[in-house]
């Protein structure tokens, strides 16, 4: 459920994406190692990768410019990741940008037949949440297990 507030953050996110001449692709260079992949329930695609040295993070309709994209260093990014306990499986990776963290995640819960995935990307702006943007369960690929980051705070 998206939490009040969604069209400020909707304005937030427009201010804060950085256009870029280029077509968004749908996947990461070759060099570098995708670490989550969705499409939205707006039509848009998050695409998270890992290029050694920095972060990739872009975000915007497929086959478009993006409306979005990042490169951060590795040592701002943070993670978390599950520790074994607790019904959910999650994973999430923080990409700072300023005064906002776009925060991916991924979850599933391990305890129903279902086993139902959550992903997606919450945004927090100094601090405080301001959206969620969801990913439809069955265009969800991650690989954030693991992955060689600052544990979140």
């Amino acid at each position: 459920m998206e939490r009040p507030g969604h069209a400020v953050a909707a304005l937030a996110l427009t201010a804060a994406f950085t256009a870029m001449p280029a077509a968004a692709s749908n996947t990461c260079a070759a060099a570098e190692t995708q670490l989550f992949t969705c499409n939205t329930t707006n039509g848009k695609q998050v695409l998270l990768c890992d290029a050694g040295d920095t972060l990739h993070y872009t975000f915007g309709k497929p086959g478009r410019p993006p409306e979005m994209q990042l490169k951060v260093r590795r040592e701002e990014a943070s993670t978390w990741q599950w520790e074994g306990i607790g019904r959910a499986i999650s994973y999430s990776i923080n990409v700072p940008n300023g005064n906002t963290v776009y925060d991916v995640f991924w979850s599933v819960d391990r305890m129903t037949d279902e086993h139902e995935v959550q992903a997606g990307v919450n945004v927090e702006v100094n601090g405080r949440h301001v959206a969620t943007v969801r990913c439809n369960a069955d265009s969800v690929e991650q690989a954030m297990e693991g992955v060689d980051l600052k544990p979140a705070s």
